[in-house]
């Protein structure tokens, strides 16, 4: 069982989807248009319409981008327990909202992302086996690039993971 979070743990703690560079889409819709299959149209105040998208956790594929969440593969109250206690706001904004690596949020369907809440892979994987890998090597890139904790249930199954991923490699390259 994991520890409780450290004492003031508040998601809004972290702000969220915001249009960092300032051209109408959200980080919510950035990783929309980042990860779709078929692109959707963009239409005024970055609305989408069509597209197509497969969510890596489930395998499903959905053609409506409300039927997909933006995931924090780390979830916030993980980092917040990690390290991001720490941070300025500033840098819990950068990381809530982290288009600079692909590992970091990810789209996927609604019911496996409601599932995992704030769990890790000590408590919760992706319903789909083929999904184990990236999740383990998206999870170690993510906490390697913002330099988050790992404690020891965590380790254990992330070494468990590694030994069924033959050749799986970690890429990350540190957050500012």
């Amino acid at each position: 069982m994991k520890a409780a979070r450290p004492g003031g743990y508040d998601r809004g703690k972290f702000n969220l989807w915001v249009d960092a560079d300032h051209d109408g889409c959200d980080t919510r819709k950035e990783v929309l248009l980042q990860e779709a299959i078929t692109k959707p149209r963009q239409g005024d105040d970055c609305k989408l319409s069509g597209g197509r998208w497969t969510s890596y956790y489930d395998g499903k594929t959905v053609t409506r981008d409300r039927q997909l969440d933006i995931d924090h593969v780390v979830p916030l109250g993980e980092a917040w327990a990690s390290g991001a206690s720490k941070w300025s706001a500033g840098q819990r904004e950068q990381y809530a909202n982290d288009l600079g690596a692909r590992a970091t949020l990810v789209a996927v369907s609604l019911g496996p992302n409601r599932s995992k809440g704030d769990r890790g892979p000590a408590e919760w994987m992706p319903p789909a086996q083929s999904a184990a890998c990236r999740y383990a090597t998206d999870w170690v890139a993510t906490k390697l690039r913002w330099k988050l904790t790992v404690d020891s249930a965590e380790k254990a199954k992330l070494k468990q993971l590694a030994d069924g991923c033959p050749g799986a490699r970690i890429r990350f390259k540190p957050a500012n």
